[in-house]
C-alpha cells in the first residue's frame, strides 16, 4: 500500500464569491474574493464542467489561460447519483470530500462535506424550496448550511443570489475549512443540483 501525498496547511478565506457563466458545452465558474466592503474583488480561480460527463470531474486553475491547475474534484463512480467526491490540490494531494446524501436530498438537497478535522452535513434551508425546484424551473434562491456533526456549529454557508444567473455567496466560519475544498463544495453544489 503507498502512502498518499500530504496536503499542505489548509488555505483559509472567510467569504468570497461563486459566479457561472454559461456557455453551449460547458458550465464556467469564476471564484472570486470578497473585498472588505462586501464587494466582488479579484477572480482566484476559473473552472469548467463539460455537460453530460460519465464521470464528473471539475479542474480549477488560476487564470483564464487555464495554463495552471490549483485544485479539483472527481467522482468516484461513474453516473452514480450518490457518488463521491475527492477534492484534491493542483499537485494531487487530498484536500478532501463531499457526497450527496442521495435518500434525505428527496425532500431537502443534503451533502456530506469531509477534510482534515471537518466532518460536517448540510442541507438546503427552506424544505418547501426544494420541494418546488424539482417541479418548476425558476431561478429559485437557494441556501446551504454546512454544520459541524460533533458540535453543531456553522462550517459553510451557500447563499444563491435570485438572478439568472448562478452567482452565491460562500461564508467559511470555520478556520479549519480549506478554502479550496470549500470552493470545491460551492461548486459542487451548482453541478449537483441540477441533477
Amino acid at each position: 500500500m503507498t502512502d498518499l501525498p500530504q496536503s499542505p496547511a489548509p488555505q483559509h478565506l472567510a467569504r468570497f464569491f461563486v459566479k457561472q457563466r454559461i456557455t453551449m458545452m460547458v458550465n464556467r465558474y469564476e471564484i472570486r474574493e470578497a473585498k472588505l466592503d462586501g464587494t466582488e474583488g479579484a477572480v482566484i480561480a476559473v473552472a469548467q464542467q463539460k455537460r453530460l460527463a460519465f464521470k464528473e470531474q471539475v479542474t480549477f486553475y488560476a487564470d483564464e489561460a487555464r495554463t495552471q491547475a490549483v485544485f479539483s474534484f472527481k467522482a468516484r463512480q461513474a453516473l452514480d447519483f450518490a457518488a463521491v467526491y475527492d477534492v484534491m490540490d493542483g499537485a494531487g494531494r487530498p484536500l478532501g470530500t463531499f457526497q450527496k446524501d442521495f435518500q434525505a436530498s428527496l425532500l431537502r438537497s443534503s451533502f456530506h462535506l469531509g477534510g482534515p478535522g471537518i466532518d460536517a452535513y448540510g442541507q438546503e434551508r427552506n424544505q418547501v424550496v426544494g420541494i418546488l425546484r424539482r417541479f418548476i424551473d425558476f431561478p429559485f434562491s437557494f441556501h446551504f448550511t454546512f454544520t459541524d456533526k460533533a458540535t453543531g456549529a456553522v462550517v459553510l454557508t451557500s447563499e444563491r443570489q435570485f438572478t439568472l444567473r448562478d452567482r452565491y455567496t460562500v461564508d467559511v466560519p470555520d478556520q479549519r475549512l480549506d478554502f479550496r475544498l470549500a470552493a470545491a463544495m460551492a461548486v459542487g453544489l451548482d453541478v449537483l443540483m441540477a441533477r
